[in-house]
């Protein structure tokens, strides 16, 4: 670990902790134990599902254009691309174990049991006892070293949500079709192709042949958001997929177009409730990933 990340790692509240680590048998999902006091996340989105079992205490979310409160025993629940945030719901903060399943694994398992497309869970938050407790045991067992035992307790775990709790049907479009619609489309592509440079109002106008005031009735009718949040975001998963690659976090944070590490590491606190040096601790390579498929299960 070089200075800088050790001096961001200082930052952190010495109350709160946090761990991020990778399933064994399934590399791509990511796994979180955090317990926070203090800590606000900004929102944000994953290209994952987020499967949160609070343990402790209450968090308030909001996803989407919903706040709920999530109390201790709960599972909230954000369906991939959901902008979502989260803060202590109750003095004291809370606690939670959180999975980060991938689509494809996800709609593989669905088709497994019958289903077609991506399932979708229209709750935010699920009150199921037999559930919380097989999450708690799939999180818990991702640490065993019997791996048939870490497999199959998140089978069971992601089974008995989709079967009980998930939407058939697919994912819907969220967004009707319109000229807005049809604007996103050319911001996202813009964005996508020009994360590494300088982004601001006037070009997503000039892109879209319409004005500034535009743009930003467009993100708000879209996704409830303002373009900045939207850029910022979408920086952060560049980054985060430029890190799980191998690159340096100077050279990852610079390449998603932040102004240098140490911007990048404030909005992945922020935004992750990690630093971005944890975040590639508990990650693994690609290379390393296709090796344990192969090799682990």
């Amino acid at each position: 670990m070089n200075q800088i990340d050790r001096s961001r790692e200082k930052d952190v509240d010495a109350t709160e902790t946090r761990k991020y680590w990778r399933h064994p048998c399934f590399p791509d999902l990511g796994l979180f134990k955090a317990r926070f006091t203090q800590h606000r996340y900004q929102l944000h989105t994953h290209p994952t599902y987020v499967i949160a079992l609070i343990t402790a205490g209450c968090e308030r979310i909001r996803i989407g254009r919903r706040s709920v409160l999530a109390p201790a025993g709960s599972i909230a629940i954000v369906n991939p691309e959901e902008w979502h945030d989260g803060e202590q719901g109750a003095d004291g903060g809370w606690a939670y174990r959180t999975f980060y399943p991938s689509v494809p694994l996800m709609a593989g398992l669905a088709r497994e049991l019958g289903g077609d497309g991506d399932p979708v869970f229209s709750d935010a938050i699920i009150e199921d006892s037999d559930l919380a407790a097989a999450l708690a045991a799939a999180h818990e067992g991702s640490t065993s070293r019997d791996a048939t035992k870490a497999e199959a307790s998140l089978l069971v775990a992601l089974r008995h949500l989709i079967v009980r709790h998930g939407d058939w049907r697919g994912r819907t479009e969220a967004i009707e079709s319109s000229g807005s619609r049809q604007r996103f489309s050319l911001y996202e592509d813009l964005v996508e192709s020009e994360l590494g440079s300088q982004l601001d109002l006037q070009r997503l106008a000039d892109a879209a042949r319409v004005t500034r005031f535009q743009v930003i009735r467009d993100f708000k009718k879209a996704i409830g958001l303002t373009p900045a949040a939207y850029i910022r975001d979408r920086r952060l998963r560049r980054a985060s997929t430029l890190i799980e690659q191998g690159l340096g976090l100077a050279d990852a944070a610079i390449a998603a177009g932040f102004a240098d590490q140490s911007h990048l590491s404030r909005t992945f606190r922020a935004t992750r409730g990690m630093t971005p040096g944890m975040f590639r601790r508990g990650g693994w390579s690609a290379p390393k990933r296709r090796r344990l498929r192969a090799e682990i299960c």
